[in-house]
Order: C-alpha cells, then sequence, then structure tokens
C-alpha cells in the first residue's frame, strides 16, 4: 500500500486503486500517524489536534481509529502503544518519506559529482508531491510544524535539482521556474544565485547582475542585512565575468528585423548541409545582419567573430582565440607550446559548432586559408563568412545577399521612421519613391529614414532626389549600389554640424566600440554630441558602448585623413589607454583584479590598436610603457601572445639591443611578451642576457621597479632554461622589498631553492609564506600558483586530504579567472591525490580536466588527463584501454615543455607496465629507457628525477635498475 501527505491524505492498493477512508476527521487521523511512521502519538494529542474544539472522546477516537484498521487493512498496521497509537508501514510506502529519502541521496549524489544520477532522483523525489503537505491540518500544531519543515526540504530539493540541470547545460529550461521560484521566495539567496547562473549561461549577464541588486534591496528592507559572502562572490564573479570560456555571441541587435525571414530559412538549411557558406553583396546590404539572425536560429554553438577592426592578417588567429574565450597561455608560462591555429583546432576538432567570420573582405586571402585549415581538421564546424567578394576555396557555397524587395523596403523604412516621428504617417508611393532612390539598401534606409526628425518626408524626397541625381532606380550592379550608399553616407554626414562631424571622424580610430569615458577625450566631443550621433544613426549604443557600422567608419576614416586629423586622433586613443592600463596594472595584483580585468578585457580590441600604432609610428618611448603597463593584465589573462608580433617588431626597430636610457624595465618586459609568441625564440636568445641587465639594475635600488609582474614573468620564462640561476637571484633577493606582491614572489621564487635540495620543509615555509602574502592583498593568480606547489608537497609527504583541500582552493582561483588549462591541470593534480583513495572521484576529475582541456585547446594538460585515466585503466586490468590512453597522451605532450616531462614520464612508463602485464618484458625495458632518458634532463641522479616527476617507487626501482 502507498500512503501520502504530500498534498491531501490519500492511499492507494498496491495495484492503484484509491482505498476510501472517509471523513475528514479519519483522514486528519492518518495524516498524524504518518508524520513520523512508528512513532507513538498520544491518545490527547490525536484527540487535541483532529479536534481543536474539544468534541472528540477517547471512545470516539478509538471508534475512529477501527474504522480507519477497517479502511487500510493489514498492509497498515495501527497499533495501541501505551497511551497512544503508531501506524507500523514501511517507511518507503509513505510519500513523505520516500521524498525525504530520495532528496537526501539525490544530494549525495549531487555533491559527489554524479550530476545525472542526482537530477534523476530528485526529479523522482519532487514528483511525489501532488499539493501543499498535511493541507487538510490547518489548526493542527504538529502538522504545521511537520509541513513547514517538509516545504523547506521541498524547496531545497528544488534547488538541488535546478544546480543539477544547470550542471547538464539546461539553463534555458529552468530559467522561467527560478523566475517564478525567486518571485515567490525573494529572500532565499541560493534561488538568487542559481538564477543568476543561469541567466549569465543564456549571455544575459546584466539581466543576472539585475537579479543579484533586487536581492540585495529585499533583503535590505526586510531583513536589514547584506547578501551573504557567497551571493556576494558570485555577484563579482560575474560582474567582472571574462567572456572566456563562452564564445563571443552576435552582437545585439537594437531594432527588428524586416524583410528577410525566408532567407535566413534558406540560409540556415543550406549550412545543415553545407560547411562553407559565404553571404556576398555590396557593403549595406544588410549581409551582417542576415548573419546575425541566422546565427540566432542555429541548432549548434555560435562563435560570431567581427574581423571589421582587424588590420592585417597577421592576427587572426589570435582574434578567433579571443573570441572562442581560449587564453594563449595558462597561469604557469608554457615555453615553445602551440600556435593559435594548433590551440584552436584543438578546441574545435569535437566540437559542433557554427564559426561566424564577418566583414572578410579586407582579409580574404588570410580567412581563406585558416578557414579551410580549420573545417579539413575539425569535421564538426560550419562556417558562415560574409564577405564582398567569395573566400575562393573549395566546398565554399556563396550567397548571394540582395537589396530588399519593394514591400520590406517600404515596411524598414516605416518601422524606422516611426522610431524617430511617433506619428509619422505617409503616402506609399512617396516613400517607395524614396527607398527605390536609395537602391532599397538597408542601411541607406536607416540612414535616411534618420533624418524625419527634421524633415518631413517631401522634403527629404527632393533632396535625396538633388543628391542623387535620380527620383527611381532600376536593377543596379553591386558596384553602382555602392556608389548610391557612399552618397547617402556623405549627405547624412554633411548634415551634421562641425563638432559632430569632428567627433564622428575622430571616433574612427577605435578598434572595437568605446564607454563614453574613453569617446569624449578621443573625439573631443561633450555627452551631448555623441548622443546626436545616436539620434541620427551615425553611431549606436549597445552594452553602454558606442559602436560604428563599418561602412560608416570608413567614409569616416577617409573623412579624418582628409581633415589632417588622424595623428592627433591616435595620439589622443593611445594616451587615453596608456593611461587606464597604468591606472588598472596595481588593482590586477590585488583583490579588486577581476573587476580590472573585465575593463580591461572590453578594451582588448583598442589596447592592441594603440600598441600597434605607436610601433609603427616609431613612437618607441610610448610603445614601451604601453607594453609594460599592460603585461599584467596580458598575462593573467593569458593573451599575450597577442602583441607579440609588435613586441617583436619594436625589438628590431630599436638601434641596437640596447635599450632606451630609462626604459630598461619596459624594454625586459617587451623581451618577455616577445618570447611569448610561436617566433620568439630567436629574440629571446638575442636579448635575454641584455634583458636581464636591465632588470637587475631597476630592481637592484631603495625603490622598486614599476612593473613588478616582470620579476615572476622572468623566473618563469627562465626554468627551462640551462642556467636559471642568475634569474632565481634576482628574483629571491626581493624578500624585504616595500612592495607586498614583490615580497610574495620572492618567497614563491626562493622557495625552489630548497624544493631542489630535497629540503621539503624549508620549500613548505616558503610557499606558505608567499601564498599568505597573496592572499593578504587578493591575488588571486600568485595565490593558485603558491597553493598548486603547497598541494604537490603535501601530496609528496602522504597528507591526501591537505593535498586535496589546497587543490580545491587554488581551482576555485582558477575557475574565477578563466583559466581552463590550468584548473585542467589542478583536477589532474587532485586525480593523482584520489586515485589511491577513491577511484570514481579520480576518474570525475580526469574526465573533467580532459574536456576543459579540449575547451581550452591546450593539448599539454588534455595528453595530463589522458595519462590519469590510462593509469585508472591499468589498475581496472583493462590493458587495450590503457595501451591507447598512454599512447594518445604520449603524442599530444610537448617533449620540449619542462613542465610536461612528468606526465609523459608516467605515460611512457604506464606503456612499460602495460608491455610488462602482456609479457613482453623486451617492450618494457624500452619504454623505461625512454622514461630514464626523459628523466635526464633535470640534470641530477635519475631515481631522484623520477621521484621530482611523480613517478611511484616501484617504477621508480624498475627504471633505475636499467
Amino acid at each position: 500500500m502507498r500512503l501520502g501527505i504530500l498534498g491531501e491524505t490519500r492511499a492507494w492498493r498496491d495495484d492503484g486503486v484509491e482505498v476510501p477512508l472517509g471523513g475528514p476527521a479519519r483522514r486528519a487521523l492518518l495524516a498524524l500517524l504518518l508524520i513520523r511512521p512508528g512513532e507513538v502519538v498520544s491518545a490527547e494529542r490525536l484527540a487535541e489536534e483532529i479536534d481543536p474544539d474539544g468534541a472528540l472522546s477517547a471512545h470516539a477516537l478509538q471508534s475512529q481509529v477501527s474504522r480507519l484498521r477497517t479502511a487500510l487493512g493489514s498492509a497498515a498496521v495501527i497499533e495501541r502503544a501505551g497511551a497512544g497509537y503508531r501506524i507500523v508501514v514501511p517507511h518507503d510506502d509513505v510519500d513523505a518519506c520516500r521524498f525525504e529519502r530520495l532528496a537526501g541521496v539525490g544530494r549525495a549524489a549531487l555533491r559527489e559529482g554524479d550530476t545525472g544520477r542526482a537530477v534523476a532522483l530528485l526529479r523522482e523525489a519532487l514528483e511525489l508531491w501532488r499539493g501543499p503537505a498535511l493541507s487538510e491540518l490547518p489548526e493542527s500544531e504538529t502538522a504545521q510544524v511537520a509541513a513547514v519543515r517538509l516545504e523547506e526540504q521541498r524547496l531545497a530539493a528544488l534547488e538541488d535539482r535546478i544546480e543539477g540541470e544547470l550542471r547538464l547545460g539546461e539553463h534555458r529550461l529552468v530559467v522561467p521556474e527560478l523566475r517564478e521560484l525567486v518571485g515567490r521566495h525573494p529572500l532565499r539567496e541560493r534561488l538568487a544565485g542559481l538564477l543568476m547562473r543561469a541567466l549569465f549561461a543564456e549571455g544575459g549577464q546584466a539581466a543576472a547582475l539585475v537579479v543579484f541588486e533586487q536581492t540585495r534591496r529585499h533583503l535590505a528592507d526586510e531583513l536589514g542585512a547584506d547578501p551573504s559572502a557567497e551571493l556576494v562572490t558570485l555577484h563579482r564573479e560575474l560582474l567582472s565575468a571574462d567572456p572566456s570560456p563562452s564564445p563571443a555571441a552576435p552582437p545585439a541587435q537594437l531594432t527588428t528585423f524586416v524583410g528577410r525571414a525566408e532567407e535566413v530559412a534558406e540560409v540556415a538549411e543550406l549550412l545543415r548541409v553545407a560547411r562553407l557558406v559565404t553571404l556576398i553583396g555590396p557593403g549595406g546590404v544588410g549581409k551582417t545582419r542576415l548573419s546575425v539572425e541566422v546565427a540566432a536560429v542555429a541548432a549548434d554553438d555560435v562563435c560570431f567573430v567581427e574581423l571589421a577592426a582587424l588590420r592585417d592578417g597577421a592576427g587572426l588567429p589570435q582574434a578567433l582565440l579571443s573570441a572562442f574565450g581560449l587564453r594563449e597561455n595558462g597561469l604557469h608560462l608554457e615555453v615553445g607550446g602551440q600556435t593559435p591555429v594548433d590551440r584552436l583546432i584543438a578546441a574545435l576538432s569535437d566540437r559542433m559548432l557554427l564559426l561566424v567570420l564577418d566583414n572578410c573582405e579586407h582579409l580574404v586571402e588570410e580567412v581563406a586559408m585558416l578557414a579551410a585549415r580549420l573545417l579539413a581538421a575539425c569535421p564538426r564546424l560550419r562556417v558562415l563568412a560574409s564577405s564582398r567578394e567569395p573566400l575562393g576555396i573549395i566546398g565554399e557555397n556563396l550567397w548571394h545577399v540582395r537589396p530588399l524587395d519593394d514591400a520590406a523596403a517600404l515596411q524598414l523604412f516605416t518601422d524606422r521612421a516611426r522610431a524617430v516621428r511617433r506619428a509619422f504617417a505617409a503616402d506609399p508611393a512617396t516613400v517607395r519613391r524614396v527607398c527605390a532612390a536609395l537602391d532599397n539598401l538597408p542601411l541607406a534606409i536607416e540612414l535616411a529614414a534618420a533624418r524625419l526628425r527634421t524633415l518631413d518626408i517631401d522634403d527629404l524626397a527632393e533632396r535625396l532626389h538633388d543628391r542623387l541625381g535620380v527620383a527611381a532606380r532600376g536593377t543596379r550592379t553591386a558596384d553602382e549600389r555602392h556608389r548610391t550608399l557612399r552618397s547617402v553616407v556623405a549627405w547624412s554626414w554633411d548634415l551634421l554640424s562641425e563638432p559632430e562631424q569632428r567627433a564622428a571622424q575622430r571616433f574612427t580610430v577605435f578598434a572595437g566600440g568605446a564607454t563614453a569615458e574613453a569617446a569624449r577625450p578621443v573625439c573631443g566631443a561633450d555627452g551631448e554630441t555623441l548622443e546626436s550621433l545616436v539620434d541620427k544613426s551615425l553611431l549606436e549604443v549597445v552594452g553602454g558602448r558606442y559602436r560604428m557600422l563599418e561602412t560608416i567608419r570608413a567614409y569616416g576614416a577617409e573623412r579624418l585623413d582628409a581633415a589632417g586629423d588622424r595623428e592627433s586622433a591616435r595620439r589622443a586613443h593611445v594616451r587615453h589607454h596608456l593611461e587606464l592600463v597604468r591606472t588598472a596594472d596595481p588593482h590586477l595584483r590585488q583583490a579588486e583584479q577581476l573587476e580590472w580585468l573585465a575593463a580591461l578585457a572590453a578594451e582588448h580590441a583598442n589596447l592592441l590598436a594603440a600598441v600597434r600604432w605607436a610601433v609603427e609610428a616609431s613612437q618607441v618611448e610610448t610603445a614601451l610603457q604601453l607594453l609594460a603597463s599592460a603585461s599584467t593584465y596580458l598575462w593573467i589573462r593569458g593573451t599575450s601572445a597577442s602583441v607579440a608580433p609588435q613586441a617583436i617588431a619594436l625589438l628590431d626597430a630599436m638601434v641596437g639591443d640596447a635599450p632606451p636610457a630609462g626604459l630598461g624595465e619596459e624594454y625586459a618586459t617587451c623581451v618577455l611578451l616577445a618570447a611569448s609568441g610561436a617566433a620568439g625564440r630567436a629574440v629571446w636568445q638575442r636579448h635575454r642576457s641584455t634583458a636581464e641587465k636591465a632588470l637587475a639594475a631597476a630592481w637592484s635600488g631603495a625603490q622598486p621597479g614599476r612593473y613588478p609582474v616582470g620579476l615572476l614573468l622572468w623566473m618563469m620564462r627562465n626554468a627551462g632554461e640551462a642556467d636559471p640561476h642568475g634569474a632565481f637571484a634576482l628574483v629571491s633577493s626581493q624578500r624585504d622589498c616595500s612592495e607586498p606582491w614583490v615580497r610574495a614572489v620572492a618567497q614563491y621564487v626562493s622557495a625552489f631553492g630548497p624544493l631542489g635540495e630535497r629540503d621539503h620543509a624549508r620549500a613548505e615555509r616558503a610557499f606558505a609564506a608567499a601564498a599568505e602574502g597573496f592572499r593578504s592583498i587578493g591575488d588571486r593568480w600568485g595565490t593558485a600558483l603558491t597553493l598548486d606547489a603547497l598541494a604537490g608537497l603535501a601530496g609528496a609527504r602522504g597528507d591526501r586530504a591537505e593535498a586535496i583541500a589546497l587543490t580545491d582552493e587554488a581551482l576555485t582561483l582558477t575557475d574565477q579567472l578563466g583559466a581552463l588549462e590550468d584548473s585542467a591541470d589542478l583536477l589532474v593534480n587532485r586525480g593523482d591525490q584520489l586515485v589511491g583513495a577513491d577511484l570514481a572521484a579520480a576518474r570525475a576529475d580526469y574526465a573533467k580536466a580532459a574536456d576543459l582541456a579540449r575547451r581550452a585547446g591546450s593539448s599539454t594538460y588534455l595528453a595530463a588527463a589522458l595519462r590519469g585515466l590510462g593509469d585508472i585503466a591499468l589498475l581496472e586490468q583493462d590493458l587495450a584501454a590503457a595501451e591507447r590512453l598512454y599512447a594518445e597522451a604520449v603524442e599530444r605532450i610537448d617533449p620540449h615543455w619542462v613542465k610536461s616531462l612528468g606526465n609523459r614520464a608516467r605515460a611512457l612508463a604506464g606503456l612499460g607496465r602495460v608491455a610488462e602485464a602482456r609479457g613482453d618484458h623486451a617492450a618494457a625495458r624500452a619504454r623505461y629507457q625512454e622514461v630514464a632518458e626523459s628523466a635526464a634532463v633535470l640534470d641530477v641522479p635519475t631515481p631522484e628525477a623520477l621521484r621530482l616527476l611523480g613517478l611511484p617507487e616501484s617504477l621508480v626501482e624498475a627504471v633505475s635498475r636499467l
């Protein structure tokens, strides 16, 4: 029999037939007994709570019990016990008890990372509810206390289930439910946090932040309390979250989409069978808008890459990396790592995704080459490009984007006209004549319609006739349409006031849009002038940033050149962004680093443009200062390689290899940035010695240097060199520096001395001091580095719990920084600690690490995760799987990077153990010999080297016997 109190009190036989229980008193009696099955409830309390008026006598209660026994039969026994009664029934037969059990098991599964099982259990638990618990006992104190407890558990189970669904990527399904729940429970912070995460996963960062603000106000107004630390931390993460790890979404559209619904469906259908589709047509015809709408209906993930601001093809791979949210390097400096294209391929090889490349015409050859390579290497990738000319590669499908038809042009003009003049109503024939004069080009129509704020339709038609020399157009070629558009842009421009013209043409120096704070000084304009340009459709405002359409931008750039004002505008642009990175730099090493990382990430394209102009203009001092001031941001965000070509060009442009006077520290930082690129090895070898002297001079005086991050990066970059002792001495000598961050860096670096001497206790004290130093100022980057080192030492001395706790803390920090590859590395480390204690948890960590590494495009960390999975397969005696995983790991690992030596050695040793298990001792010896050769790089006795690389003692002995 099944018994229910989660709703009306009911009972069902095993065949599903409902048992008639009788009147309200009998149902109330059953409900009170079922609150805690098996526990005695006194007769006095039963009588009191069934009938608060006191009319139910002991005899009447006994009569109700007798009738209830008859109704339930032998499936549920009601016993007399002392002065009360109890019901004897299996707990799982009572819906409330079954709910509590399933919810508890589901919550445990969620904590253990078994998300799919957790969600299934929680859904099953919640389906038991048919309405409010114990709803038929509104006046019973016992029932109401139980009902409150059950409702709280129900809400907690709902939160657990939703959290699991978010982990499974079902954010779109849970947002409506979460909104309703938050509305009913505005003070419940966990619900607010879940809604914030769900909205952010959908791309609604602003909406997520609004939820936080509403919750904060409710807490303040009703409880006089602040949000919890957890909710505040989440708010900070979302407020400053780098768009990385999610691909760039299509640009937000501020206006309705008119006239191409069929085209959207047809292009989307074409993309289902063709892997490369290029939208071609003249400027202003609507290629970008069509691509945005096609992306919106795509079933796959979408990455939208705007290429208009990219000056040359050399930066194309980095632009795609940035759009995909992929870092170029991790917190641990990777020397000799993958090229940007290699990283793109690694990240996209197994991913089903639509890549939209917008405005390709000025980079056709470079886009064609990269698209062809990505499509060949990534079988699930599809590409939608927009260009004025085809890419010209095999497999390309062309879609000619033509002007709007007459009906759509009429609708577009009318919609845009009503946006500036609500009462707009005009003779359709006049509007058609205007649209025809504009060749039905969407951008031309929008520019003309914006003028109806000050002109009437007849005046507009007459002016266009005078300007274009026609009253209507017939069939036109693309070139002729482009001339028409240019004429309309010029006409709109000529109607601007002189301050508006100057502001618009100077705005063209921005590469990635601009905030009002940036636009005002660079454009030499006040807020009213900028807003006037928005009103006249020369600028748009999206997400709090001004931006300019490329066709208008191209015309404005010509006018800027004609006015002889380009250099002045460029200098203002560089000046603003140099001041920005100088202001941001110290904050990036403190508690507010997430907020400042987000602020600089929004200006990344502008920073690159400023550096490029300074280098091309031979402004050596300015360029060096820009690179040095931006270096902390570039390294923490993992985008240092994006400026490597400019850093190399700047070093090449210097007279000789000596740094300019007074700029030695900037020069050394430039060398570090130049060395971060794929072509940086030769530059590093040429400049290393001079740069080390310059850096030493900058940090040898009483006053600390200007760019502290250079010290840590210098040590990390030199770690793989034949003689790192000079770098070690330079950095570790700063232990008494007045700058707290530098002191922490010096402690971190100095720990490697005793570590190399096997004095783990002294090394641990130094790492702990460094961790405390970084923590005290709120730097997540440095803290994560030191926690990783401390976890390694804890694991080496056998303190698995401490190693895992430290790794967990480091993972929280790398997650906040968006460092996917470093999170993957830490997960592998945690998996290594768990293998001996919890094989399922270790497998989960290795699998998650592999997923993160694939998303980050990091072959090195993917190899480490595969090695870990190989270890598990070997423990489970699955030799075929172990051999496959180890072999794939060895193939992916870069043998020249010191940090990867341990995983390479362990994978090779794993292959040796597989061979031994098969009785192939010759093959095993060969693999162990490879392990010994790998360990020889460390230049210490083989057994010690093997231990440093993390090999277990049994393998150390096996390899050492060779």
